[in-house]
Order: structure tokens, then sequence, then C-alpha cells
């Protein structure tokens, strides 16, 4: 069968591919990021292109109107081709974007509490150290194995668990330590209740770094440690890549179900040796220099990443194939560190709230607290843990892409050129903020959380999010109302970026969804919002949300601001506390068997209580009396 070639813009990237193929899957095969929140379903409008020139067959489709047909505008994912073809994907359609801002917590590895509020230390013991051995030489005296004069040497010099050695490394070891004349250096790693002796290496070798790593939906975070110092070294990011095949979690596990999941672990393993590749050679580390990893995901995630079947995770009652896997070589899944260096997960404690839920308890000290205390996670999946030292309760809500500007008309991600903060004026002027202070490229989370709380406080949405005609930004496209935001000619792009009618519905049933959660969360151990002494909010998107627009909105409770923290990406925190500290990992182990799973869906009013909470802040204004307030005086 003859082959067509089909050319990217503005990249120039060229793939060739079989008649019938479509323009998703050739991007795919040409490694292009599209944005596809549907997983190519042909639901979201995503993957927007357009076709300069070429043969082409597209489904018709409702998400386009007839001047963007007119301009050759098509969906990637429900557009066939038949010939050779020139396509440009808009700057809209572009998941690549920009550079993933790395948030400032996260980069100082700290929480923002108080030392003398909490003590969320842990003892430094690191999950892989090395130790400098001077052994005895044998004698017809001292005439021990080799093995075992090895052992003896290391029990006396570094005390802790028995040692162990796997064959490739007994086989070595009578050339290494003759050639080294006995003074050799051991790595040891902690794993299932042992150490074992990882490699050994001639004379003194003592450069030894880990990395720690969340797996999020949407980004993939590393920071690479000098276990030794504990000093964290430099800190990368990257998009999932998974995000090709859904931009949610479940669209991933329908994916793996129907093509297999071999994709989506080598999309992730992919993205990870991508960010090892870029983290050594700015800081001059060798490979073999990088000897432990742990990793923090939702529980799908840790699934793919090591290669075992999520497809349970969907299906009540929700079993994953493990919450707590044992270490592993690295290599074994694909990461090229070290060819034996271990590869570590953060328990996750059941099928919908995963290992960065317990790695953000360790990271804020949350199950050694004395304050009742909530910790909300909010992204794709909404997760919320409850509780105390006493007990802590967790849950997750489904709150959808929104909140990471995805499943928005001209939503993006937090890179450069989105805008990040937005203030409407009584007149009706928009101000905003981008990221980069470069011209907008989109609208990320934290920004459509100002500018929605913004058309509330200005009357231009009522309390059901409704846009109401009469504003000079307001207008109809298809029947549908949308707020133009920032015109064409002010943008990076070549179209108005607008708020719809439904990207505003789409982000009410969001926060619905996680103030829902989080109030039947404590109504289910007969408390309230002002009974909670901290609300700790987790995520890089905290680090950028306004606290009273989003009180506004009703995704966070009416309580005093003090209250409400953002404490930054506790997953990474959590994941390098467990990197440095033996403790701090089985106290991970012991927290994510501590806490008790709350099933929302199963709760008797968790429909009502969802729809109550869609409207602005909330129907029930006695819940949000400030927010109400400001709402009356808007109206006024």
């Amino acid at each position: 069968m003859d082959r067509i070639r089909v050319r990217f813009l503005p990249s120039g990237e060229e793939v060739h591919g079989r008649p019938g193929s479509t323009l998703l899957e050739l991007a795919r095969e040409a490694g292009i990021p599209l944005s596809a929140v549907c997983g190519g379903d042909g639901i979201c409008g995503g993957c927007r292109v357009i076709i300069q020139e070429g043969d082409v067959e597209a489904t018709p489709t409702t998400l386009l109107t007839r001047e963007e047909i007119r301009r050759g505008y098509t969906l990637a994912c429900q557009t066939k081709v038949s010939g050779d073809v020139e396509v440009l994907i808009p700057p809209e359609s572009r998941s690549e974007g920009a550079q993933i801002l790395l948030d400032q917590d996260a980069q100082r590895f700290r929480a923002l509490l108080p030392a003398e509020e909490e003590d969320i230390s842990y003892g430094h013991d690191p999950l892989v150290s090395k130790v400098l051995l001077e052994t005895p030489h044998p004698s017809l005296e001292d005439n021990l194995g080799d093995q075992e004069r090895l052992l003896r040497e290391i029990s006396r010099q570094a005390k802790g668990p028995p040692v162990q050695m796997g064959l490739k490394v007994l086989q070595g070891l009578p050339e290494t330590a003759r050639k080294a004349d006995w003074k050799t250096t051991a790595t040891l790693a902690l794993r299932a209740g042992v150490r074992e002796l990882v490699q050994l290496e001639p004379e003194d070798q003592n450069r030894n770094f880990g990395l720690a790593v969340d797996i999020g939906t949407s980004t993939v975070v590393a920071h690479l440690v000098d276990m030794a110092s504990s000093r964290t070294v430099d800190a990368e990011a990257c998009y999932n890549s998974q995000s090709q095949y859904g931009e949610e979690v479940t669209r991933r596990i329908i994916h793996a179900e129907r093509q297999g999941m071999k994709s989506l672990h080598d999309a992730i393993i992919d993205d990870i040796n991508r960010l090892v590749t870029a983290l050594v050679s700015r800081n001059t580390v060798e490979l073999k220099d990088l000897t432990a990893i742990v990793c923090a995901g939702n529980t799908a995630m840790q699934s793919f990443l090591l290669g075992l079947d999520p497809s349970r995770l969907r299906k009540a009652p929700y079993v994953p194939a493990a919450t707590c896997p044992p270490p592993v070589r690295a290599a074994e899944v694909g990461i090229k560190i070290n060819p034996r260096g271990l590869l570590y997960t953060v328990p996750s404690i059941g099928g919908w709230v995963g290992g960065d839920i317990t790695a953000g308890i360790i990271a804020t000290g949350l199950h050694k607290s004395d304050q009742l205390t909530m910790l909300l996670d909010i992204g794709t999946n909404g997760e919320i843990v409850l509780g105390s030292k006493e007990w802590m309760l967790a849950c997750s809500t489904s709150a959808g892409p929104a909140f990471e500007g995805s499943g928005v008309r001209s939503g993006m991600r937090a890179g450069q050129g989105a805008i990040e903060k937005v203030e409407i004026s009584p007149q009706g002027h928009v101000h905003y903020q981008t990221i980069g202070g470069t011209k907008p490229r989109g609208i990320c989370g934290s920004g459509l959380i100002d500018l929605v709380a913004e058309l509330a406080k200005t009357g231009i949405i009522d309390r059901s999010g409704q846009l109401k005609p009469g504003s000079s930004r307001v207008r109809e496209n298809n029947g549908l109302l949308e707020f133009v935001v920032v015109s064409a000619e002010r943008t990076d792009g070549e179209e108005d970026l607008v708020l719809s009618q439904a990207d505003i519905e789409n982000l009410l049933r969001a926060k619905a969804a996680v103030y829902a959660g989080a109030d039947i969360l404590l109504a289910s151990v007969g408390l309230r919002f002002s009974d909670v002494e901290r609300l700790l909010v987790a995520g890089g998107f905290g680090n950028y949300l306004n606290r009273e627009h989003a009180v506004l909105l009703g995704l966070l409770p009416d309580v005093e601001l003090e209250r409400i923290r953002f404490v930054g990406n506790t997953a990474i925190m959590g994941a390098k506390l467990s990197l440095l500290s033996a403790e701090a990992l089985e106290q991970a182990e012991q927290a994510s068997r501590s806490v008790t799973y709350f099933d929302l869906i199963s709760y008797p009013d968790y429909y009502d209580n969802f729809m109550c909470a869609k409207f602005i802040p909330h129907t029930d204004e006695e819940r949000f009396p400030s927010a109400a307030e400001k709402l009356k005086e808007a109206a006024v």
C-alpha cells in the first residue's frame, strides 16, 4: 500500500503513514503532542487543526462553526488522510506549549508550615547510601569467604538491617576487591526489610544521587537530589505525554483496555527518561551515580509506571493490583539510571486516592498534627484528606481537567503566555497578567477562577453562571453566549480568547465536585468547615490561586483566610522525604494503611450536595456570608 506524506506546521515535522489514518494518529507517530482531552473520541474539540492543502475525509462535527470550517479547521481525531497533506497546528491545540513552571515551594522543598507549629522532621537515612570500606586482607588465620568478609566489615561500619547481595555482585566480588586492594565502596539499598548490596566499586566513590518524581496526570516533575548532603541539586518538568490518550485518568484506562497499556507505559517512561537526561547533562552527573528513584502519583499513574493492569480501578469495588508495590530495579520498567538502581513508589491509599496524597500527608505532617486539618489536592482528580494524628479519612472527586486549563475553549496549562490573573473594572475593562509577561495564548486554571469570579462580581453572569446579554464583550456564537476576554489582534494566535457558556458550566461542575466532596467528608463524621483548624491547598495550581476569588465562587469554604494555606507540590516533597529518609517512607506506608477511604458515590445525598454547590457560591447563602455580601454589592 502506498504511503502518504503529512507535514505538520509550524514545526515542519513530517511523517509517512497509510491512507485512512487519522491526523491525530499521525501526529502521535511524529511525536507531536496535540491536545486531546477526550482521547480521540471527537467530543472535546481540543485537537483542532487547519488543513493548508491536501485531501482529507472529515467526519461532520458540531464542535466547529461554519466560519471555522470555511477557514479549513477540522478535528484531527475525526479526519482521515487520503493523500499528501499539509496541516497547521494553531497555538490553542499545541499541548507542548511552553516551559512548565515549577512552583517555588517545590523547588525550596518545604511546606508553608512554621517549624514551631509542626514537627515534620524525619531522620536522615537515605534509601540508598554508600559506605567506604577498608576490609582486612584474607589470611590463614582469618580465612572467611570473600562475601562473609565483606559483610562483616559492612556490619562494623554501617549499623542497620542485615545485608544481602545478589549473584551478579557476588560473581564480581573476588576480582573487584583484590584489584582495589580491599579498599572499596559499597552501595547499600533498603529493600524489603534488609539492605541489599547493590554494587561494589573500587576505592572511594562517594557520588550518590537520587530522583524524586511527581507523576501527575497532567505534568511530571523531577528533582535531582544529592543523597549524601540532602541537597536538591536541580529540578525539571514536562507535560505528561499520556495526555494524547486522554486528559482524564478514566480515558487512559479505557485506552489501555481497548489498545493495551504499552503505549501508556512507554509514554510515562519516556517522559521520566527525558527529565533524567536533562538533569544529569546540566549537572555533570553520570547515570551510574543515580542509584534510586522515588515516584509519587495517583494509583493509575503508578499502575502505568509499573506495567500493572489498571482496568479494575474504574469498576466496583475499584481494587488496584497493588497499593504498596515492592522496590524493583528501575531498569526493569525501562528507566535509565544505574542499571542496578532501585525504583520505589510512595504507597497508595486506595483505587482513587494514590501515593501523591500519601506523600502530601507526610510532607505536611497531617498524620502527626494535633489540629484538625483538611488537605485539598486540587487537580484533574480532586483528592481530599481530613483528620489529625488520631484518625484520617480520604475521598476522591472527579473534578475534571478544567482547573488545569483543559476542556475549556481558550484554556491552557500554566505555561508561558497563559493568563493567570484577571480583573474586570466596573466599566467592563478586562485587565490581565500572563505568565512570562508575553502576549496571551490562553487561560490557565487560576486565571479561569479569577475570570469567573470577576464576571460574578460585576454582574455579567448570574448566580447560576449564566451570561447576561448587554455587556459589550458578551456575544452570541452559534446560538450560545460567550465572553470575549482578549481580541485576536492582542493575542499570540489568530483567534479571540473567549469564555463560553459551556466553559463556565464546566468550571462550576469542577468546583462543585471539590466543595461537595469536602462537605460530605466532614458531614460523615459530624463536622463542619468551621471545625477545620487548617485548610491546606496542595498542587502547583494552589500557589497562584486568589483565595478571595476561590471563596467567592464556592470552591473553598467561607472561613477566615488565615486558615487557608497553600502548601505547594506536596507530592514531590513527600517523594523527596521518602528518598532521603527510610523513616519517612515507613511512615508513608503506615499512613496509607491508617487512612479510611470514604466512597462519595455511596453517600445518599451526594447528588443533591453536588447540585447545590454548582451555584455561585452555593444555593445556601448562609454558608458563604462574606461572598454573598460581595455579590449583593455587585448587584447594586
